[in-house]
């Protein structure tokens, strides 16, 4: 994995870089509206959002762009993924969301139950045929480092250390199981965005009831329509205002309650609420909520969801580029492990869904919330429809909460089967 990151890539400069994104942008929106017979037949097949994500990621790939090297996430991440929770939830129907909570929240329980029994699992089936993949001892036991990709997997990247200091595998291994969550994670959220545009067809196989979804849908749309108007300069700059206004005092007040809680509350560290991004996704969340219930909801009329659209369509690109497809040729036992964990996880999904009749959008949501966190599970539930996208962060909320003791008791399960 160090070569791979030692590589300078043809482009460094991050102007360019964002160029070359937006570009990427520009040219898979304008296909995949466009009528060419071509263009029609390939997005009826890959979904367009799916492409923003696919192009990046092959230009990480091929060397051309560097997702480690470039500072664009940390940007998209931080600055607009907050703005845009902020502009999808000013026209929220809290009501609506609310009758949501049921399946949605079997399916992330899940989805987190499959992680837990998933890594043991693995390890289970990779012994059998190749022991010395998941062996090892001491620091550098295998199983250590596979307690960090349950963390990230359940939670986000605080849990992820919580468990590498609470089980010290080996910095070495430790930088390999970060290409494994990564890649592996990728790939699945690719394999999610391809899934939200088959949602249809999917969501009759598990015989779903999608009707609390589409009302949700609907409804929204009914409302937007209702206020819609042509935009001003005015009209979008008060858009614009509020979503990295809000952003800004997110951060003011993260910076403020993040290190309060490090330093007068450190055991709450184990529920992630000692990390700035947890509390800068909750406090924007938040502040989108409560202006849903003032005159800022008109804002929807003017294009708030549209607007909040471009800023996540940026971090999807930028998520893209963090994915190197040949790092798997370095470590290909341990990717072995992380592609059957995720397939026992998915498993155990479907099996819930199709016992629960829950639509797919359930299934990538409740899956997402836990493998991505905040950054991609909005980005899976507004592929579905912008307005379902809080669905996504109210889950990944969850996942922080629970992450590390759900890890921990993954890491105890790996110990118990580990060669």
């Amino acid at each position: 994995m160090e070569q791979v990151s030692e590589q300078t890539p043809l482009i460094t400069n991050d102007a360019v870089v964002l160029g070359i994104l937006v570009l990427i942008l520009a040219f898979v929106f304008k296909t995949s509206s466009s009528k060419h017979p071509f263009f029609s037949k390939f997005y009826s097949v890959v979904p367009s959002v799916l492409m923003c994500y696919l192009i990046p990621s092959l230009f990480n790939s091929f060397g051309v762009i560097s997702g480690e090297q470039s500072g664009l996430y940390h940007v998209t991440s931080r600055y607009l993924l907050p703005a845009s929770l902020v502009l999808f939830t000013v026209s929220l129907d809290l009501k609506e969301i609310w009758k949501l909570r049921h399946k949605a929240g079997a399916m992330f329980i899940t989805g987190t139950i499959g992680i837990v029994i998933g890594g043991p699992l693995a390890i289970l089936i990779v012994s059998t045929f190749a022991p010395d993949i998941v062996g090892g001892a001491g620091p550098g036991a295998v199983w250590r480092g596979l307690t960090t990709i349950a963390g990230s997997w359940i939670g986000g990247g605080a849990n992820q250390l919580a468990m590498f200091e609470v089980f010290q595998p080996d910095p070495n291994l430790f930088s390999a199981m970060i290409a494994v969550d990564v890649i592996v994670g990728n790939i699945w959220l690719a394999v999610l965005l391809f899934g939200a545009g088959k949602a249809e067809r999917l969501d009759a196989f598990f015989n779903a009831d999608s009707t609390a979804v589409n009302d949700l849908k609907n409804k929204v749309e009914k409302y937007r329509l209702s206020i819609m108007r042509i935009p001003t300069v005015p009209d979008t700059m008060m858009v614009i205002g509020v979503g990295l206004g809000i952003t800004g005092i997110s951060h003011f007040l993260a910076d403020l309650i993040a290190p309060w809680i490090e330093t007068n509350a450190p055991y709450l560290e184990q529920f992630s609420l000692t990390s700035g991004f947890f509390w800068l996704v909750v406090i924007a969340t938040l502040f989108g909520v409560m202006l849903s219930f003032t005159k800022a909801r008109e804002l929807e009329g003017v294009g708030a969801s549209r607007i909040g659209s471009v800023f996540l369509y940026l971090l999807v690109a930028t998520i893209g580029m963090q994915m190197d497809i040949t790092a798997i040729v370095s470590q290909p036992g341990l990717f072995l492990v992380g592609f059957i964990w995720i397939i026992i996880h998915l498993v155990l999904l479907v099996i819930v869904a199709k016992i629960i009749k829950a639509p797919f959008f359930f299934l990538a949501v409740g899956s997402e919330a836990n493998i991505g966190g905040a950054a991609s599970a909005p980005i899976i539930a507004s592929a579905f429809h912008p307005a379902l996208a809080p669905v996504g962060v109210l889950l990944a909320i969850f996942g922080y909460a629970i992450g590390t003791y759900a890890a921990y008791i993954c890491g105890i399960l790996m110990q118990m089967v580990a060669p």
